[in-house]
């Protein structure tokens, strides 16, 4: 089993949404047994609560479900069961660097490390309009795509 989490600061907007619409991708693929999937947040500001209601909209308008997801913070027991933890921007990679065990510090990188984009990060649309949410709900889609490229190479 190859467990992925995603990270970003609040666990509201971007890695909730990578959450579900990766675990939708795994779904399509016929990996659920294979692969699975969780989010949590750098702070703890929003702990057991769903997803931003934009970014479930803008989900749910593109057939992926958040409905499910729960915001939590990460733990110290995440940097020893996930295989890799992937932040949404630079910020939080650095947050999750710094409080990283150093033998499980090789789990950490950028989620769209993985995808062949003009952008490293995927920015957050908390303060923004629709369109933010719409970029993410995008990024996060290809970057998605590419990750499960890359998960599926050796399970083949």
């Amino acid at each position: 089993m190859t467990k992925v989490l995603f990270v970003c600061l609040g666990n509201i907007c971007r890695s909730p949404t990578a959450h579900g619409v990766f675990a939708h991708q795994v779904a399509e693929s016929g990996l659920s047994d294979r692969i699975r999937v969780d989010s949590a947040g750098t702070s703890g500001w929003h702990d057991g609560g769903l997803p931003d209601s934009r970014s479930m909209q803008h989900a749910a308008d593109h057939g992926y479900d958040l409905s499910f997801i729960r915001s939590r913070k990460v733990t110290s027991s995440d940097f020893v069961e996930q295989d890799y933890i992937l932040a949404m921007d630079r910020e939080n990679l650095n947050s999750l660097q710094t409080i990283c065990p150093q033998e499980h510090a090789h789990k950490l990188r950028l989620f769209l490390d993985y995808a062949d984009l003009p952008v490293t990060e995927v920015p957050d649309p908390y303060y923004g309009g629709n369109e933010g949410f719409a970029r993410v709900l995008n990024l996060v889609e290809l970057g998605g795509f590419a990750l499960l490229d890359h998960l599926q190479k050796p399970l083949q």
